[in-house]
């Protein structure tokens, strides 16, 4: 036999073998690899408690009195005749919190309350808003930072004031007032923050919402985000029991996702300021008597009927306080 048939005739053995030994006894299974749930993917930088964050503790100041307002006109040389000079409002905002700060899917434009607050601005420096604002996306906790680094002329997105944050950065007079509450799915029996003793909870970092999670004494296990809508993503893939920050941002995601409610009293009281660096005291007075404009004008009112009203009911602006 050549060494070519010899080849062939073993390839053909080993072919049959195969086929005899499929149809003998099967012999003993293989074990499957283990199927365990798969965890959910987390956002980035997921973190834990902060006791300092928001410098809520500090009373060392009234949080909200801000300085007289001293009309609307722009002096040259003001921060204001520099903003008009160069074309464009910069304005940090927030883009994910739905209500207050959100991109809208079908235009791609950033729409909401703090937004109109910003239009309003740029409507009293330029005389019309379109095209006059360069809207910055930032996360809660970059809102000092933006500031300090003069990033930014002003900051609107859900800011609470505080003396802690006054020393760093100036603030208008209070444009809105929230209280923390807290957004559960509809099956949960939680009501207020003390069932939530040894679970997690979700808030953003640098905020006075972790700040009351992580002090609080039922000691519930602070979980700390970039952005309110990591919170959202959390809390409907069961990865915190709870997410708790101001229930107007709160009323938005429970507006996004019909399987979660806002429960609870209101247990700390919130006082939104539009944030401006520390030396633009020009700049301050000048959104304060803007806020002023908007709050007896109506435009303060038309902007939360469209906005909040149907999911916390009605209200009324805040009074300023002025130094």
């Amino acid at each position: 036999m050549s060494r070519r048939g010899y080849t062939v005739r073993i390839g053909v053995l080993a072919v049959v073998a195969t086929l005899a030994a499929a149809c003998g006894s099967p012999g003993k299974p293989v074990d499957p690899a283990p199927v365990g749930n798969a965890a959910w993917p987390q956002p980035a930088h997921v973190g834990g408690p902060d006791s300092t964050a928001g410098g809520g503790t500090d009373t060392s100041c009234n949080p909200q009195a801000s300085l007289a307002p001293s009309g609307t006109s722009i002096p040259d040389g003001s921060t204001m005749a520099k903003i008009k000079e160069r074309g464009k409002l910069i304005a940090g905002v927030d883009q994910t919190t739905y209500l207050f700060g959100f991109r809208n899917p079908t235009s791609g434009n950033i729409e909401g309350f703090d937004i109109d607050m910003v239009n309003e601005i740029a409507r009293a420096i330029f005389g019309a808003p379109e095209g006059r604002v360069q809207f910055r996306a930032i996360p809660s906790s970059q809102r000092e930072d933006v500031l300090t680094q003069g990033q930014v002329d002003i900051v609107v997105r859900t800011y609470s004031i505080t003396c802690a944050r006054k020393a760093k950065v100036q603030f208008s007079s209070v444009y809105y007032k929230a209280g923390q509450r807290i957004l559960v799915t509809k099956e949960s029996k939680v009501t207020k923050l003390a069932d939530l003793s040894g679970k997690r909870v979700c808030a953003t970092k640098k905020s006075t919402s972790l700040a009351k999670i992580a002090t609080d004494p039922a000691k519930p296990v602070p979980v700390s985000v970039d952005n309110w809508s990591d919170c959202l993503v959390m809390l409907q893939q069961g990865q915190v029991e709870a997410v708790s920050t101001d229930d107007t941002i709160l009323a938005g995601m429970a507006a996004q996702d019909p399987t979660l409610q806002v429960v609870g009293d209101r247990f700390t009281e919130e006082n939104y300021g539009i944030g401006v660096p520390k030396d633009n005291t020009d700049m301050v007075k000048y959104v304060n008597a803007v806020l002023d404009n908007v709050r007896n004008s109506g435009a303060w009112q038309d902007s939360y009927r469209k906005w909040v009203e149907p999911s916390l009911g009605p209200a009324t602006p805040p009074s300023p306080q002025y130094q």
